[in-house]
């Protein structure tokens, strides 16, 4: 999972609202009630409270929000320069720097208004220096009304940015508009991504996830790029130039080969080479989609000269691979080479790392020497051989379950507890044995020592049952 959380950014309210909210705790938490009979000392406590408690609470709100809005200098690389692309870090980093000189004027104004009401000779001159102390905080937060309402815009559109680990294994998918990316995306994971039959359906960095060789993957899904230069951009194009230039990822360039994203062959390999310089150190696939319209083949017989132009790039060494995300045909060779390339590649810089030696140390994989050449099957009983023929060939009834005497008996079922007991004498599973007799315990009369003594032939029961006497009951 990422590590930044952007969705617990607190609310930045509008400055109107801001300055009522202020206000309003203040009434509620400081009293309300003053006389002039009090000492002159109670009275300057009394608004003196009022103004450091006002400026108390707008000076811990503000600096919530400077906390708890991400700094650009602790990002990721690729989330700074995705906030530069979305949002203008300078416009950003100015509305902080305005929330920040504004908390320090509110500190100010508190300390000098204390500072007078300390001399404050009588009610009237106390009230009014804390009705001007207050006036001039609302004043200074009136002012900060663009940058609160810039910011609570910001902390929006960052709690619908999906969460992304530019750390994690990753596959990244780019390529012209409607070139079959989110197509593809749909297909390999659970995100439900808009598919439209037009150009720049995606206007944003979309996230699923998928399991391979049990782990899990992320897929990104970018949007198409156009062929210009990177300055003249829009904010579409560039979020998917910021997700090449900073996430280790398995990159897959998607070829439209059946030209039907209104962008010839040579056009689409014209994005691919403006692009090219993103792609280094990353392993890279191109997958051409859309087969389903017309294969590579195909296109070698009708236009051998577009189909040279892909065939230049196995030149480089880099896997062409064809796909349909229509048919699905050739999506999971795509992905399994894929994975398996970043999977390798991954492991090799691991590898070269001296932690990898102090691990490499401590494993060792034994592989058994095989004994002899004899085949040793299952030893399988002769009786359970036997009553498998039977079932196979219905010989054998299959068990009666107190569940479908229920369903045959319906309203006439009974629950029956005794007859599956296994006693030595059937005819006991139902012997009714009283818990009282003549108005006295059973248990009283029975020793459980007795068939121990019946047993061993020590005492004549019957003379034994006549000694008993009743015990006397209270």
């Amino acid at each position: 999972m990422s590590h930044y959380n952007f969705k617990k950014i607190t609310t930045v309210p509008p400055s109107k609202d801001f300055i009522n909210i202020m206000l309003s705790k203040t009434q509620r938490k400081t009293p309300t009630v003053v006389h002039k009979r009090f000492k002159i000392s109670r009275i300057r406590r009394f608004y003196m409270r009022k103004v450091k408690y006002t400026q108390q609470t707008i000076h811990d709100k503000l600096t919530a929000i400077l906390t708890e809005f991400p700094k650009l200098e602790d990002l990721h690389p690729f989330y700074a320069d995705l906030l530069n692309t979305l949002y203008n870090k300078d416009h950003y980093k100015l509305s902080l720097g305005q929330l920040n000189v504004a908390r320090h004027l509110v500190d100010k104004v508190a300390s000098d208004y204390t500072k007078l009401l300390k001399y404050g000779d009588s009610l009237y001159r106390c009230k009014q220096l804390k009705r001007a102390a207050l006036g001039r905080m609302v004043t200074i937060m009136k002012k900060q009304g663009p940058p609160l309402k810039y910011l609570e815009d910001v902390r929006q559109h960052l709690s619908r940015l999906p969460s992304i680990d530019p750390n994690t294994r990753t596959l990244l998918l780019c390529g012209c508009p409607n070139a079959g990316k989110s197509s593809f995306i749909n297909l390999i994971t659970r995100a439900d991504v808009e598919v439209q039959p037009y150009a720049f359906t995606t206007k944003s960095l979309y996230v699923g996830h998928t399991d391979y060789e049990y782990l899990r993957w992320q897929v990104i899904d970018t949007p198409g790029v156009l062929d210009r230069p990177f300055d003249e951009m829009n904010t579409i194009e560039l979020q998917a130039i910021t997700a090449l230039a900073h996430i280790r990822a398995a990159v897959i360039f998607f070829l439209d080969v059946s030209e039907m994203c209104d962008m010839e062959i040579g056009q689409q390999l014209k994005i691919f080479e403006s692009i090219k310089p993103l792609f280094v150190n990353k392993p890279l696939i191109v997958a051409c989609n859309k087969t389903d319209v017309i294969t590579l083949r195909e296109l070698k017989e009708k236009s051998p000269e577009k189909f040279n132009l892909i065939s230049a790039l196995e030149e480089e060494k880099i896997p062409i691979l064809e796909m349909s995300t229509l048919t699905q045909d050739g999506v999971m060779e795509v992905k399994k080479e894929a994975c398996d390339r970043l999977l390798a590649q991954r492991v090799d810089l691991k590898m070269r790392t001296k932690k990898a030696d102090s691990i490499l140390n401590r494993v060792h994989v034994a592989m058994p020497a095989l004994r002899d050449r004899k085949r040793r099957a299952p030893y399988i009983p002769e009786q359970v051989k036997k009553i498998k023929i039977m079932e196979e060939e219905g010989m054998v009834p299959s068990k009666r379950l107190e569940r479908h005497l229920e369903e045959e008996l319906m309203d006439d079922y009974s629950l029956d507890l005794n007859k599956n007991k296994d006693l030595a004498n059937e005819e006991w599973k139902y012997d009714k044995i009283p818990h009282f007799w003549n108005g006295h315990n059973i248990a009283d009369f029975i020793d459980p020592d007795i068939e121990k003594v019946e047993a061993r032939g020590l005492m004549d029961i019957s003379a034994m049952n006549s000694s008993l006497t009743p015990p006397v009951m209270y």
